[in-house]
């Protein structure tokens, strides 16, 4: 269970990390903590997965990349370790379990879509997950994904 600082803290710095030398240093102002306080959560956060990542979000194809939407059909007793594989990959932003026949879907960022389709028969190979599907977008849509917790 999450301590309401810990919520405090996820909920700033989904969306408005500080651009800051000292980003963390401007979150314990804020949130009436010390800096070494603000670390320590961060890195306990990360530790137990609630946090898998912190860093900027970007539009794939103004800095020369390339983005997918992939999905697979995962057997119940499988989505952990399936996960895992697909979230060792530094391209996958994020994944999730939705109900339906494909199950677990993930966003995938590369330099080419060969390097994602590459990328994509090696989970496989290493899951026994088949097929996955690559799920190129043709017109993109920018929604905000905020958590308030």
């Amino acid at each position: 269970m999450l301590e309401d600082i810990e919520k405090a803290i996820l909920n700033r710095i989904q969306s408005d990390f500080p651009i800051d030398p000292r980003p963390f240093e401007v979150l314990a102002k804020e949130l009436g903590l010390s800096e070494e306080q603000i670390v320590r959560r961060v890195r306990q956060l990360k530790q137990s997965g609630v946090i898998r990542r912190i860093g900027a979000n970007f539009v794939p194809g103004k800095v020369g990349f390339v983005s997918t939407l992939c999905a697979a059909s995962v057997p119940e007793e499988k989505i952990d370790r399936f996960s895992e594989v697909v979230n060792r990959y530094p391209g996958v932003t994020h994944n999730y379990e939705r109900d339906n026949h494909f199950n677990v879907w993930f966003t995938f960022i590369a330099r080419s879509m060969e390097e994602i389709a590459g990328n994509l028969e090696r989970i496989s190979r290493d899951t026994g997950v088949e097929p996955i599907l690559n799920l190129p977008a043709t017109k993109v849509f920018k929604i905000r994904a905020q958590f308030e917790l």
